[in-house]
């Protein structure tokens, strides 16, 4: 539950990100604006490049939904039933409402802690290697991140987003052309970092913020779903505009693996309840955690 979160938090959120961006490409029919003037713009209204260069470390803490599942149930067949299908019963519906803290730090470096049942689960990425503590899961000593865990945390970059400093980092942005999101026009982002992977990011075509970015693909009944993160109320922080809400849908699949109409996934939402930029930290915060120490609630 906490590498989900974490990967929804970090990968999506745009503070847990630097990843960089070379505008190359035509301007596609229907839009007057370029890749790079778009990245341009975007930096501005997100308060400009050297406002967030000069960010050097930040601190979110508010509270994360997790646990529940208003998912509904999937139609199975009921034989000698008059009806050839029957739902199953309903499952638990609501998430808990559980507090975070995340602390970041250039270059890379990640602790977040998540309460949960009395107790405190913990992740921390030092840039290299990652530890993580799950008292939840009666895992009581310190772990070490997986290959995977550690391929992905790699990835990440600095604190300021997507689009800052695109030039200097080596990905490429293609503008794909325009889109609707939630009735309001967007440029639709076409990433590529030097890795290969891509992932596009859609922004708004007035405010120049944005509006949604493309997640990791999240598996659910044995079949990988697409994943969308949806920034909502920005507000302004030390003259940075910086999203306090975050959406995650996951999508449906055309059909499931057993040959069922896939059900749909409510939203998830990681309500952000205070941001502090640039507070002082220890370098010990970004270190391995004592082994064999179960963190407890306060």
């Amino acid at each position: 539950m906490i590498r989900k979160s974490l990967v929804v938090f970090v990968v999506c959120a745009s503070l847990a990100l630097a990843i960089s961006l070379f505008a190359a490409g035509d301007t596609p029919r229907g839009t007057n604006l370029s890749a790079a003037a778009i990245v341009d713009k975007n930096i501005e209204a997100r308060g400009g490049l050297q406002a967030w260069r000069a960010v050097q470390t930040i601190s979110l803490a508010g509270k994360l939904g997790a646990g529940g599942n208003r998912r509904a149930a999937v139609p199975v067949p009921i034989p000698d039933q008059k009806a050839s299908r029957q739902s199953l019963p309903s499952r638990p519906a609501e998430e808990a409402q559980l507090p975070f803290v995340m602390e970041l730090k250039r270059p890379r470096k990640m602790r977040f802690e998540l309460q949960f049942n009395g107790q405190t689960a913990i992740q921390v990425f030092d840039g290299a290697n990652g530890w993580k503590l799950r008292p939840f899961l009666n895992r009581r000593v310190v772990e070490p991140y997986t290959t995977d865990e550690i391929k992905a945390a790699s990835m990440q970059a600095d604190l300021d987003g997507f689009l800052v400093d695109y030039a200097a980092k080596g990905t490429k942005v293609e503008l794909v052309g325009m889109e609707k999101v939630e009735d309001r026009d967007t440029y639709k982002l076409k990433l590529t970092m030097n890795n290969g992977q891509s992932i596009h990011v859609w922004i708004d075509a007035q405010s120049f913020l944005e509006t949604k970015i493309e997640g990791q693909p999240r598996r659910l009944d044995g079949e990988y779903h697409p994943v969308e993160v949806y920034y909502r109320d920005y507000r302004p922080l030390n003259g940075l505009q910086i999203p306090y809400v975050l959406e995650t849908r996951v999508l449906p699949v055309a059909q499931t693996k057993l040959g069922f109409k896939d059900p749909a996934v409510p939203p998830e939402k990681i309500m952000i309840d205070k941001i502090v930029v640039n507070p002082k930290f220890d370098e010990s915060l970004f270190s391995k955690p004592d082994s064999g120490v179960v963190a407890k609630a306060n």
